[in-house]
């Protein structure tokens, strides 16, 4: 499969999000440094990159990241809401919480790999992934926007509650405090740390063992589905909901290799779509 490269623009603005394509894997890269906070501009082509991704047959695994090496996202930009009426923030936190839905509604996996600071809405989008992978020493981790005399408003209060219970996420929000990768790994915020060095290059390889033909991507997008779909729900129409995404795998062609490969004693050889 081919390597792409090619920017996602709206309108008129500059290029906020960077999109790249290697071997089934798409990366996301906010694109404003230092920091990477976002805009309304900036979410508009996050959101297209979401969707351009999902409609892309040839991809399998969306990767985030921010631009340079300091910040993966500092969140939303303050001097942007500070300049902006009540009714203009209302519609940007809808539509952030849109877009961040549209990535756990996507049954593809989505890897957030957290090259640096991740705080305020930076960890909102982290926490929106399905896996966080941190870069060693290069950074902290937090939603301080109580020392803004606000709440997490991009999921954050609702997404680390369901991750680390909710006694502990109050606890880590109305602090305000910035922790570390290692004590976000340990509160299970964070699934691993990779050294710094080729950081990026290990992220790639981590991402595509869940590209054919090293994984059957359709279960794996569809283990992600059930998952997100039943996580909210009563456990008897979760189990539905498992029930259908299994019934559709049986019907797969990855599926009868899966199964034969076991019965043969080899290596499974998933195919593309």
């Amino acid at each position: 499969m081919a390597t792409s490269t090619e920017p996602i623009t709206v309108a008129t603005t500059k290029q906020l999000i960077n999109y790249r394509t290697d071997r089934g894997v798409a990366v996301i890269e906010m694109n404003d440094p230092p920091a990477n906070t976002y805009t309304y501009e900036m979410n508009r082509q996050f959101d297209d990159a979401i969707l351009k991704a999902r409609m892309d047959n040839d991809i399998y695994v969306m990767v985030l990241t921010g631009a340079g090496d300091k910040f993966f996202s500092a969140g939303a930009n303050i001097k942007m809401l500070a300049s902006v009426d009540p009714t203009f923030k209302y519609y940007f936190c809808l539509h952030a919480n849109e877009m961040l839905l549209r990535l756990e509604h996507t049954p593809k996996l989505v890897i957030a790999a957290i090259n640096g600071h991740c705080v305020g809405g930076g960890m909102e989008i982290a926490m929106a992934a399905d896996l966080r992978i941190a870069r060693k020493d290069a950074g902290k981790i937090g939603l301080p926007e109580v020392n803004l005399g606000v709440l997490p408003g991009t999921g954050g209060t609702q997404r680390l509650s369901r991750l680390v219970g909710k006694s502990k996420a109050i606890e880590l929000m109305v602090t305000g405090n910035t922790f570390s990768f290692e004590e976000a790994k340990d509160l299970g915020v964070v699934n691993d740390i990779f050294e710094r060095d080729g950081f990026m290059e290990n992220i790639m390889e981590y991402a595509r063992q869940f590209t054919p033909p090293n994984k059957a991507a359709k279960a794996v997008g569809r283990i992600k589905r059930a998952v997100q779909t039943g996580w909210e729900i009563p456990m008897e129409s979760a189990l539905a909901v498992e029930r259908e995404n299994q019934q559709l795998l049986f019907q797969s062609e990855d599926a009868k290799e899966g199964l034969a490969a076991y019965v043969e004693k080899r290596p499974a050889e998933f195919k593309a779509r």
